[in-house]
């Protein structure tokens, strides 16, 4: 099985700069969490009621009534009488929801790592508390990119850099295993399912990507799926 958000965090860095301080990105890979989701089917539940139009992935900022940031990707109960969306390619449709069913929050440390750690932390576990506004039973889903390439060129705005291998700028590989260590201890336990994905990307023109290991890498996120997938036949399947 091929899977869609891995290739979408692949094409992320793949062939063309990517730029950071961009929020759309996790986004734009969260989405594809679901698609695999329903792909997979090991929630009958979940690929009946995706299909029945009874959930939906959030297509606002918000869950209507519940003042809350919304997460990089949402999927709930849709509001009755809204109407869904359905996009090219796409077969989980969008739409105005008012639960969350299961809530993921993509995040990438290609650099400066460890200096911009404790942000990435409080984004992560708040994003788990947003989830959780108005009651219910989310299941939480943390995934987060970290590069171990040897160097790394960094856009951002109009400001470009290259890393120098320093104690202030160290090479990403410097510092991708203490990141990774952190993350297992300090934002995993605040998730029901996280999930580290090591790849390497310089960001230099031709803008190569690769992952630290690929067969594992996909052996942990289909393992991941199979979990959620179980988890919420669990929590929703007598509805």
């Amino acid at each position: 099985m091929e899977y869609r958000l891995l290739d979408a965090f692949r094409r992320a860095f793949e062939g063309k700069p990517y730029f950071h301080r961009d929020s759309s990105v996790g986004d734009r890979i969260a989405q594809f969490l679901y698609e695999d989701l329903i792909e997979l089917g090991t929630s009958k539940t979940l690929v009946s009621r995706i299909k029945s139009g009874e959930v939906a992935l959030n297509s606002r900022n918000d869950r209507v009534g519940i003042k809350a940031r919304r997460g990089d990707g949402t999927l709930g109960e849709r509001v009755p009488g809204t109407k869904l969306i359905h996009d090219h390619g796409f077969q989980v449709p969008r739409g105005h929801i008012a639960t969350v069913e299961i809530g993921a929050e993509v995040k990438v440390l290609a650099k400066s790592m460890i200096k911009q750690f404790d942000r990435v932390k409080r984004d992560l576990t708040g994003q788990v508390a947003e989830f959780k506004t108005g009651g219910g039973t989310p299941i939480c889903v943390g995934i987060v990119g970290v590069n171990w390439a040897a160097s790394y060129h960094s856009f951002e705005g109009k400001k470009e850099y290259d890393t120098k291998g320093t104690a202030l700028e160290p090479h990403p590989v410097k510092e991708a295993g203490k990141a990774g260590q952190r993350l297992e201890h300090e934002a995993k336990p605040a998730f029901d399912e996280f999930l580290i994905l090591r790849f390497r990307a310089t960001n230099v023109e031709p803008f190569p990507f690769e992952w630290v290991d690929e067969g594992a890498t996909a052996m942990a996120y289909g393992a991941l799926l199979i979990r959620v997938s179980r988890k919420y036949e669990q929590l929703f399947g007598q509805k």
